[in-house]
């Protein structure tokens, strides 16, 4: 087993400054129960949750549970996410109501609770389905490893690995499962509030003198500088 560095070694108590700080952290989709839950996290991917949350009250208005999203029209689901600048429309509602049937069909129309049962659904890959797991039932089976959390956890020398996988691997050896799922969170509203991907807020940030990337963070966690035709975007 590889040797812990000085930041990961003082990583549980950089996380307890930063729940101090972020007391109030959670999961920002809006949604009532885990099936809503599991449909905004489908359609988070590469998209904001501010964005989400303007999309979801018309799509769980029209379609409120498993049973009749799976009797939706692809074309009709299209045509609640097209106006409001979703991304990956078409793919985001078949997918949606391709895991209502399979959750109708396979499930009696109740979300599993189990990592395996999750992602076999449409559109649910690990990262959503410990979203799920964690937030719904409070059972994650790893870290929830976001565009945020990678960046904040490079940055902290919590992690050396790139790729989520690798890093989940990582967090999880550093904390313990019951602080799996906050932790996460916690990691999200630092990099949302204060860690940005773009001109870091180091000075104000209440885990600088803890971090080794402080004040020079800029290009740490940060996806590969594209063409500048194209500029770099960082979904929430």
């Amino acid at each position: 087993m590889a040797r812990k560095t000085k930041p990961q070694l003082a990583a549980p108590a950089t996380y307890g400054k930063l729940r101090v700080i972020y007391p109030d952290a959670h999961c920002e989709l809006e949604h009532q129960g885990p099936f809503q839950l599991l449909v905004a996290v489908v359609l988070s991917a590469q998209t904001t949750d501010v964005l989400v949350n303007k999309v979801t009250p018309d799509l769980f208005r029209q379609y409120p549970d498993a049973t009749q999203l799976a009797q939706a029209d692809v074309e009709d689901v299209m045509q609640i996410l097209i106006p409001k600048g979703m991304g990956m429309y078409r793919d985001k509602s078949m997918n949606i109501i391709g895991l209502a049937r399979m959750l109708v069909d396979d499930h009696g129309g109740v979300v599993p609770r189990t990592m395996a049962e999750l992602v076999e659904l449409p559109g649910v890959g690990r990262k959503t389905a410990n979203v799920v797991l964690g937030v719904a039932f409070n059972t994650p089976e790893g870290v929830v490893v976001d565009t945020h959390v990678q960046r904040v956890s490079q940055r902290l020398g919590w992690t050396k690995k790139t790729t989520p996988e690798e890093i989940e691997r990582d967090l999880c050896a550093l904390f313990p499962r019951d602080q799996w799922d906050m932790l996460s969170h916690t990691l999200i509203f630092h990099g949302r509030r204060t860690c940005f991907a773009r001109s870091p807020a180091c000075a104000a940030c209440g885990v600088s003198a803890d971090c080794p990337n402080a004040f020079k963070a800029e290009n740490v966690g940060r996806k590969p500088v594209r063409a500048r035709s194209e500029p770099e975007s960082e979904p929430e």
